[in-house]
């Protein structure tokens, strides 16, 4: 294990030290006087789900999001995979691991959650993909010079004769040794800097003179002996220091002795302080750092360069590979937005790709035949209401929900056939629900929209008048109690259903989205998104959170809801009442909630509201 360390002589952290080393290497290399050539390997399927894998479905999306907001990739620009053939998966694992994989129970130890045999094809079919993805990275940094990245793969835990943590194949064994076969004899450096142990790869490649397997990781996975290997186990905790020290340290007198044609990076972000299945504290720069070390050292000496995900658990793993490679293509650190904005640019992306006809079909392929809707008014018995929000066909939701991964973020958790419902004859409004394994089993969504002209003066809105998500399979931890009216615990999927209203907006040109929220508790957990409309309403909400500052919010919502919380003027009760919210959309709906006026406003009626908490809340009347 290697220790912290700083320059002989000097203050200059680790971190510095290796700035300046960069810095220097940038300095002679070649590719400082151009950016490298950067194509990207990846298919839509690539979203699909692993269930009980803390993986984020949609980490490969968001990270291609970003990069073409920014203007440094187009579609076009990105390479479609095709899956490994079989008998390149036989290059890496044996004929009889590979029969056993046609046993459910065999995908349930590798993942380490219950596979049922319906999914067992989907999930071999998914890492068979990403296998071919590395296979076409490797192909692509061959043939160019430079890099070559896979949006997926780096199972490098899989062995010859097992798969497991998450990994059924290694797509590194089976790309390096696809090209033996082919007759490349060049030397393969795999720089793996994912937080686990490199394992599988190592053993493949034991007796191997010509492949170095080089990993830092948090504990050692199995036998470290090979002839060409490093392989350090840091353990628990580490810190930018130690990591970025070590790795300076160590991986640069590897490349200069060991002088390899071809450099595997298994870019791992699971490394991150906060990752769900981490033990180390790397900060974002911390990462950034390291792969510029190891881009640099590759391109600077002109060696072709494959990047692989590798880990990242959770849904802000995307954001290092993001910056990591926003860098490689601008030559500059540019910083991802979060996960709401993030969200938004996703579905207005989509959106601008689908065909406008698609949501407004009834069939998935119009024929420009007379349709349902043609037909008012003209046939008895044909419903008064076709269209959702007058505009959408059923085809048309759910394509939307399909195509923004709405229904993969559901699969992801559990839910494996959701499928939609609409009830368009609502007096109160059109019903749109979400129900896994047909109408009446499990309801996991349900919203009551309509179009109004009346909620907001001379503005057109989408009222919510009612939204539930709901996960029916799972129950409160003792430590979150339900909320005032919940049944069951959240589905986490708020930022993706609020994205899918905003783009409706926009594509109905309405200028906002407007709620009623029924409890204070709605207010706080949609605050992220929606602004009261009304200047009076959000001072007594900023008044009412530093009243209940420092509570669990199921107490203070029912301090609110039970008149526990009082105005120390008045000496009365202060009542929630109807506050509306809105999300705008258009500019004039934003200065209108956001504006200077608005937020004076704010300003002098707070400055006049002081709540206390009563005695049913802990406090003192």
């Amino acid at each position: 294990m290697f220790s912290p360390w700083r320059a002989p002589g000097s203050g200059a952290s680790l971190v510095q030290r290796g700035v300046r080393l960069v810095r220097r290497q940038v300095r002679r290399a070649a590719f400082a006087l151009r950016p490298p050539r950067v194509r990207f390997v990846y298919d839509p399927a690539y979203d699909r789900h692993l269930w009980g894998v803390p993986l984020d479905p949609l980490r490969a999306d968001r990270i291609l999001a970003f990069l073409t907001e920014e203007g440094l990739i187009t579609h076009e620009e990105i390479s479609t995979p095709r899956p490994a053939a079989m008998k390149n998966l036989l290059l890496a694992h044996t004929p009889e691991y590979v029969e056993t994989l046609q046993r459910a129970s065999t995908l349930t130890s590798i993942l380490g959650t219950p596979v049922a045999e319906e999914e067992r094809e989907a999930i071999l079919d998914l890492q068979r993909l990403m296998v071919g993805g590395t296979i076409q990275a490797t192909r692509i940094a061959l043939a160019s010079g430079n890099v070559g990245i896979n949006l997926g793969g780096g199972f490098h835990h899989a062995a010859a004769d097992r798969g497991m943590g998450f990994c059924v194949f290694n797509d590194v064994v089976v790309a390096i040794r696809r090209l033996r076969q082919r007759g490349w004899q060049g030397r393969v450096l795999v720089v793996d800097l994912d937080l686990h142990d490199g394992n599988g790869t190592r053993a493949a490649f034991s007796g191997d003179a010509t492949v170095h397997t080089y990993s830092i990781h948090n504990d050692h996975w199995g036998e470290t002996a090979a002839v060409e290997s490093t392989s350090i186990a840091l353990g628990a905790g580490v810190a930018d220091e130690a990591y970025l020290g070590t790795l300076l340290k160590t991986l640069p007198p590897v490349v200069e002795r060991f002088s390899p044609n071809l450099i595997i990076y298994i870019a791992g972000c699971d490394v991150a302080a906060g990752d769900a299945l981490g033990n180390w504290r790397i900060t974002a720069d911390g990462i950034l750092a390291r792969d510029r070390l190891v881009a640099e050292m590759a391109l600077g000496r002109r060696i072709p360069l494959v990047v692989l995900l590798g880990g990242g658990y959770g849904d802000e793993a995307w954001r290092h590979s993001a910056r990591f490679f926003a860098w490689l293509l601008a030559g500059r650190a540019i910083e991802p937005p979060d996960n709401e904005e993030l969200t938004l640019l996703r579905f207005r992306q989509i959106k601008a790709r689908l065909d406008p006809l698609a949501l407004t079909s009834t069939t998935a392929d119009s024929d420009w035949g007379l349709t349902e809707e043609d037909l008012v008014g003209i046939l008895p018995g044909v419903p008064r209401q076709t269209r959702f929000l007058n505009y959408y066909s059923r085809v048309g939701v759910e394509l939307m929900l399909e195509r923004f991964g709405i229904f993969n973020l559901l699969r992801a958790r559990g839910f494996s056939s959701p499928s939609l419902q609409l009830e368009l004859d609502h007096p109160l409004g059109q019903t749109l629900r979400v129900w896994n394994g047909g109408v009446g089993a499990e309801l996991l969504l349900e919203v009551r929209l309509n179009r109004s002209v009346r909620a907001v003066p001379e503005m057109e809105v989408l009222v919510v008048e009612w939204l539930l998500l709901q996960n029916p399979r799972a129950s409160f931890p003792a430590h979150r109690p339900p909320l005032p009216g919940q049944q069951h615990p959240g589905l986490g999927i708020l930022t993706e259903i609020f994205g899918w209203l905003v783009v409706m907006c926009e594509s109905l040109s309405l200028d906002g989205i407007f709620v009623h929220p029924s409890h204070y508790h709605i207010a706080v957990l949609s605050r992220k998104h929606l602004r009261f409309l009304h200047p009076a309403h959000e001072a007594l909400f900023r008044a009412l959170t530093v009243a209940l500052a420092g509570m669990p919010l199921a107490i203070a919502s029912r301090a609110v809801d039970t008149l526990a919380v009082w105005d120390r003027d008045t000496d009365q009760p202060v009542r929630w009442g109807v506050h509306p919210m809105v999300l705008p959309v258009s500019e004039r709906l934003r200065q209108l909630v956001e504006g200077e006026d608005y937020l004076a406003a704010v300003e002098a009626a707070v400055r006049h509201l002081e709540y206390r908490p009563g005695k049913a809340t802990g406090g003192v009347h």
